[in-house]
């Protein structure tokens, strides 16, 4: 199969992080819940909630024990409890407030264990956990559509006429395109947004936040195939990612 990229500019990401593009030309939400059940949103296989629930009073103590903010560790089971029946997400707000409950509070508890309090290092880690998050949904995309599910935000896809069927059938239409390119420039703001912290975040802290090392590779990779979602190259491993990131260690950037 042959893939063209010629659909979106070289400079394609927005340039402030605010509003997305489809935020600009939202339209109101109409359309029917679809409905969905295991495996989790972030492809891994889901555990039982009752064994759920056991585990959280051993996380408890784990936080108590390390003197650690028990309200991140309490975010992070409430937003799973809440999502065990894994329906998609309505719109990119929702899968936002998803990732800051999650990854997001998970890397509050690292900054915690790093000995950083900091109320820009805590900014820069709602961002990153944001894009994390949204990185995350478009990652397990296709795996997800190979289990015939989808957990796209479904507003971004009504406003592009792009129906849950298009996805499990792998099109490559330029509307289905038109869909992630949204969503990832969202994650491309929020990443920008946190390193615009940079001059201001300890030093002590940038060990935490190496991961947008991964995301902004990942984020570049997909624009270049111009946001195919099911291009085969988004699924090969980058060999040079584990020098990328000890470079940005070793400049003391994130």
């Amino acid at each position: 199969m042959t893939y063209t990229v010629t659909t979106h500019p070289s400079s394609l990401w927005p340039s402030s992080c605010g509003r997305s593009v489809y935020q600009q030309r939202q339209a109101p939400f109409l359309g029917p819940r679809l409905t969905s059940q295991s495996p989790s949103k972030d492809g891994k296989s889901q555990a039982p909630p009752s064994l759920g629930l056991r585990r959280k009073s051993g996380w408890e103590a784990a936080v108590k024990r390390h003197n650690l903010t028990k309200r991140w560790l309490m975010k992070i089971i409430d937003e799973r409890e809440k999502n065990l029946d894994d329906k998609p997400y309505r719109n990119i707000q929702e899968l936002e407030n998803y990732a800051e409950n999650t990854q997001s509070s998970l890397l509050y508890l690292t900054l915690e264990i790093l000995g950083v309090k900091d109320l820009h290092a805590d900014h820069a880690a709602s961002h990153i956990g944001k894009a994390q998050g949204i990185v995350t949904c478009l990652r397990a995309t296709p795996y997800h559509g190979s289990r015939r599910r989808v957990f796209l935000p479904m507003e971004i896809c009504m406003l592009h006429g792009v129906s849950q069927e298009d996805f499990l059938r792998q099109n490559q239409a330029k509307n289905v395109r038109d869909v992630i390119y949204d969503i990832a420039s969202q994650a491309h703001l929020h990443l920008k947004h946190a390193r615009s912290f940079h001059k201001s975040v300890p030093v002590k802290a940038f060990p935490a936040f190496l991961q947008t090392v991964a995301l902004e590779d990942y984020l570049k990779k997909i624009q270049q195939v111009d946001f195919d979602i099911f291009h085969p190259s988004l699924q090969q491993k980058n060999t040079l990612l584990p020098l990328s990131l000890y470079v940005q260690s070793w400049r003391k950037r994130y």
